[in-house]
């Protein structure tokens, strides 16, 4: 869902049939959120019986919101803003466990520091993965291997 209300019972329509979909073919739903979460999550929560599963893409929220995403049984998409120094990830990361997150890139948007502003590409991947293991107290390669296998469950890969 978006930011600009004027459409929103478009959206939460549109939201209501991405989610039939996902639950008829049992594929995982991507759900990019702005500035929308609690019309967003409200669709997802009421849906939710157990089959539905996702991510919240691009995810820059709140602990709180955090937390109910996992409640759900959802991932949280972690890209570049957990490089940024105002981003705020580093106030809702720490004590997740690895096997709530997916590392992503938003290509072309939100490029990690030092790339900030710049044109976003997987390359930078490995930035993300980086300042999550910072904030989380983990090794590189225990990221990696975890949000790895995160994405492998998820998208059935």
């Amino acid at each position: 869902m978006h930011w600009d209300k004027t459409t929103l019972g478009w959206q939460q329509e549109a939201l209501r049939v991405q989610i039939a979909l996902a639950k008829k073919h049992q594929l995982p739903l991507v759900l990019h959120t702005r500035e929308a979460f609690e019309e967003t999550f409200e669709l997802v929560e009421a849906a939710q019986d157990g089959t539905l599963q996702g991510v919240f893409h691009c995810f820059s929220g709140s602990r709180t919101e955090a937390e109910r995403v996992i409640g759900l049984g959802f991932k949280l998409g972690i890209g570049g803003v957990v490089t940024f120094k105002n981003g705020g990830l580093d106030k809702v990361l720490p004590g997740l466990g690895l096997e709530h997150l997916l590392l992503e890139t938003d290509c072309p948007y939100l490029a990690p520091v030092p790339y900030r502003g710049k044109r976003n590409e997987p390359a930078y991947l490995p930035l993300v993965a980086h300042r999550v293991a910072e904030l989380l107290g983990k090794e590189l390669e225990e990221v990696a291997e975890a949000t790895t296998r995160t994405a492998r469950e998820l998208f059935r890969l």
